[in-house]
């Protein structure tokens, strides 16, 4: 029997991209490995289409340790080299690059801010925002709080975090829920913890 709940479009009919929606998309995020890997997917996006990430996720979490920080911060030039060769992940140099350097610039932030959770979340308050869009035309590409966000983590040492990326991370980790406001997700991301 197929599936009648009503989604947001942007998904369209591929399995793995309905699958993320239904599943990640939009819901709040606190685990700092977490956190760390869709920051990273999100900047290895950049001149991609989202389904062309969605299918290396799996290399680069081989790639990147599992997303240990720590592990990836450790990183060195004979790391890059071995990387740039990995073809279940985006071999971009500057790309690679800024995974270890955002890496280490999150090790940077800890003292201060204890996680990579507190110091993400600080953006928005700590709380969702609940957003009720009911075309895909509707949503933004980039809003004050991604700007905000986007500056402060380049002033920290990040890259490949300008504002419409933060944005798409923000939707991703579910700082956002941007899921159409008929979407059987929204009020699904809406109750999640």
């Amino acid at each position: 029997m197929p599936d009648e709940r009503k989604r947001c479009e942007w998904p369209g009919a591929n399995a793995a991209m309905l699958r993320y929606h239904d599943e990640v998309w939009g819901v709040p995020m606190h685990d700092d490995r977490q956190l760390f890997e869709f920051i990273t997917l999100e900047g290895a996006q950049a001149g991609l289409s989202w389904s062309t990430i969605l299918g290396r996720v799996e290399g680069y979490r081989e790639a990147f340790l599992d997303w240990d920080i720590a592990a990836i911060a450790a990183m060195d030039e004979s790391d890059v080299e071995r990387l740039r060769q990995n073809e279940r992940i985006i071999r971009n140099r500057m790309k690679i690059e800024s995974t270890i350097s955002n890496a280490q610039a999150v090790l940077d932030l800890l003292p201060q801010w204890t996680s990579l959770d507190r110091y993400i979340w600080q953006f928005v308050d700590e709380v969702t925002i609940v957003n009720k869009p009911r075309r895909l035309e509707e949503i933004a590409a980039e809003t004050e709080e991604s700007k905000a966000m986007s500056k402060q983590l380049k002033r920290d040492g990040f890259r490949f975090v300008g504002p419409t990326i933060c944005y798409a991370f923000m939707q991703a980790a579910g700082l956002v829920n941007d899921h159409n406001v008929e979407c059987f997700r929204h009020a699904e991301v809406g109750t999640a913890v």
